[in-house]
């Protein structure tokens, strides 16, 4: 008679318990991978939403460069840049209004020097947290450590700008932005001069003292 094997229902479990165990491994590796490739992705989309905010950073301050004397430095909205009208024959300072590679429209957030018109700085409406925190370039070095892209913001001067405390943001809310202009700093007194010591009173005229003069009697 021929032996039957051995624990045929042990053997089978431990190839059932394989198989679970090469598909979870397979799982987790596809899941890394696709975190990878969506982290990937999105720095990618940031490294092009910091090429599109230097576009506007550049235009902002071309026209600003370009304000004729007595008139304001802020373009009253985007389109004054794609058309400059202050000039006979119109300039151009930005190419086009570009799309937030961020959020895949072509929508910004403005921040504006007073009610909605004087365009102080340009950001995006993503409020996704981002991949790049560190090692930007040096005019982008103030957006080290911000929390959400829309925090991202691109003025004339460079993004990072202190001076616009209160401006308003226009399409949607957050926090107060850097502006344009820093404040003239205050002139320089002269150093402070030891007070002066009083000049001595002058000592009044002692009055002469009677001479006692000897009467000669007459002769």
């Amino acid at each position: 008679m021929r032996g039957r094997p051995a624990h045929p229902r042990r053997e089978g479990g431990f190839t059932y318990l394989s198989v679970i165990i090469v598909v979870a491994i397979i799982g987790l590796v596809a899941a890394a991978s696709l975190k990878l490739g969506a982290t990937v992705q999105r720095s990618r989309a940031e490294q092009q939403l910091l090429v599109i905010g230097g576009a506007f950073s550049d235009a902002l301050q071309s026209y600003a460069d370009a304000t004729p004397a007595g008139q304001p430095p802020q373009p009253p909205s985007l389109k004054e840049l794609l058309r400059d009208p202050r000039f006979p024959t119109p300039r151009r300072h930005l190419r086009k209004i570009f799309v937030d590679p961020m959020t895949g429209k072509a929508e910004w957030g403005i921040v504006y020097l007073g009610g909605t018109t004087g365009v102080m700085a340009v950001y995006s409406l993503s409020d996704a947290r981002p991949v790049k925190i560190g090692n930007f370039p040096a005019r982008f070095q103030s957006l080290a450590g911000k929390r959400k892209i829309s925090e991202w913001r691109f003025v004339a001067s460079g993004p990072g700008t202190p001076g616009t405390q209160g401006a308003n943001t226009g399409a949607a809310p957050a926090d107060a932005p850097p502006g344009a202009a820093l404040p003239q700093p205050l002139p320089e007194l002269p150093p402070a001069r030891p007070p002066a010591e009083p000049e001595p009173e002058p000592e009044p005229a002692s009055e002469p003292e009677p001479r006692n003069e000897a009467v000669m009697p007459p002769s």
